[in-house]
Formats: C-alpha cells, structure tokens, sequence
C-alpha cells in the first residue's frame, strides 16, 4: 500500500513539475511565467519529496528531505518576489 502511495506522489509531483516546466515555455509575459514558475512547482517538489520518504521512511531519509522542502518553500517566494520587483521596475 505504501508503495502504491509513493508511487501516486512521484507521478503526480513529476506531472506538476512538467507542467511548470511547459508553462515557462508557453506564457508570453515576465509575471505570467513567474506564476507557472512557482505556483504548480512547489507542490510539485514536496509531493516528490514526501513520495521519497514514503518509499523510504526513515530518520535518515526524511531529516534531509524536510529540509530541502523547507528550502525550497523559502527560495522560490524570495526569487518571485526578486523576479517580480524587476519586472515591475523594468517596465
């Protein structure tokens, strides 16, 4: 059953990933690709982090894995808000 469930998690947060991925290429504008940039990216990464502790769910594994998705939740705010300010003050 775990495994069924990590699995769920991988692909889903791997569908998410691509779609962020595909929304950087399609979107016209600076602000409409900073949305697809972090919105569907985020949950993306922690459900392929959570998929990884549930195959593995350990100490070990998931004392890294927490603080990578702690790390990503902070980066990607701050780098919108980077990414945003410049565009804003560009146009």
């Amino acid at each position: 059953m775990t495994d069924i469930l990590a699995g769920a998690c991988l692909l889903l947060g791997a569908a998410l990933t691509f779609v962020a991925g595909v929304g950087l290429v399609r979107f016209p504008g600076t602000l409409a690709r900073m949305h697809a940039g972090s919105k569907p990216q985020v949950p993306g990464i922690l459900l392929i982090l959570m998929g990884m502790w549930l195959r593995e769910p350990t100490a070990a594994t998931g004392g890294p894995l927490l603080i990578v998705g702690c790390a990503q939740i902070i980066t990607v705010a701050v780098a919108t808000y980077v990414v945003g300010r410049a565009a804003y003050l560009s146009d």
